[in-house]
């Protein structure tokens, strides 16, 4: 059996919505695409389609081999593309992950810049602020926050800095009063986000170059900096969250910076791609339109 060519057949199939599109598709006989549907799943050991008379459906493992074919034939594309030419212009499907809130502030404002000048490509975006695996997730680049880069097998890449803010709403201060010191803050309701690399211990750095570290008592722990937020503008306490989280909150007065004599340390915004011998068009395209919208 050609396997690639298996895959190509099963890839028109699934994105015509039948073997008799993709028979027209790929200019062969209906029973040729049956056939080569059929040796796919013989040769991998599971069923990719469900059949009735009516219509096919992908199988949980049909759509994730789906996914992955998808991708491997535009990476071939784009391997055919610079063999023919010194530079391929980017094109097929980008996968890009980001963190969720991240992704809704930041990320859509820069990514139709990015649409207009690489028509030729087509995103997918993943929105979460589970850290992804690159490699078994079957995403292209990822752009992520913290404090340092990430595994080394791995390329990070450096984009900039994150400002972040320690604030609260001006209920709570009024009715808890205002910290003077990080030590203070130990003594306030907090809240924590679940994926900070520091877990619950805030460490902050003041002008004169002196560094604490407090170690905070959160009532409430999640994996998302919004709601986090939203809990904070009601009164529930103290949050320490990216600026482009709470800076609205902030401009409309509903949250308040407090300690601003202090920094936090050390938030970085990093872009993440596999180490790859040869970097592709799409991916590069990525990175650098990143480091542009980002110094801007």
């Amino acid at each position: 059996m050609d396997t690639l060519k298996a895959m190509r057949v099963y890839i028109a199939v699934v994105e015509t919505g039948s073997f008799v599109a993709a028979a027209d598709r790929l200019d062969t006989s209906n029973a040729a695409i049956s056939r080569h549907v059929a040796a796919l799943e013989d040769h991998l050991g599971v069923r990719l389609l469900n059949r009735t008379t009516r219509r096919l459906s992908m199988t949980d493992v049909g759509q994730e081999f789906f996914n992955r074919a998808q991708a491997i034939f535009a990476d071939v594309s784009e391997a055919e593309a610079i063999a023919g030419q010194n530079s391929a212009k980017p094109s097929g499907l980008l996968r890009i992950s980001a963190p969720l809130s991240f992704g809704i502030a930041k990320l859509s404002q820069w990514l139709p810049g990015f649409v207009a000048r690489y028509p030729d490509l087509k995103l997918d975006i993943d929105l979460s602020d589970h850290l992804v695996d690159l490699a078994n997730d079957g995403i292209d680049v990822a752009v992520r926050i913290g404090r340092q880069a990430a595994s080394t097998n791995v390329i990070s890449r450096r984009l900039g800095s994150i400002s972040a803010e320690i604030c609260a709403s001006p209920d709570y201060l009024k009715r808890r009063g205002t910290p003077t010191s990080p030590q203070e803050l130990s003594q306030h309701q907090t809240t924590s986000f679940t994926y900070l690399s520091t877990g619950d211990s805030w460490t902050l750095t003041n002008k004169r170059g002196q560094t604490e570290t407090v170690r905070i008592k959160p009532s409430i722990h999640a994996n998302n900096g919004d709601i986090l937020g939203k809990l904070a503008v009601q009164g529930y306490g103290i949050i320490m969250q990216p600026s482009f989280v709470v800076e609205e909150d902030i401009a409309a007065g509903r949250l308040v910076r407090i300690l601003t004599d202090w920094n936090v340390d050390g938030l970085n915004l990093y872009v993440i791609y596999l180490s790859r011998k040869f970097l592709s068009a799409k991916v590069r395209a990525f990175v650098d339109y990143l480091s542009e919208v980002v110094v801007s």
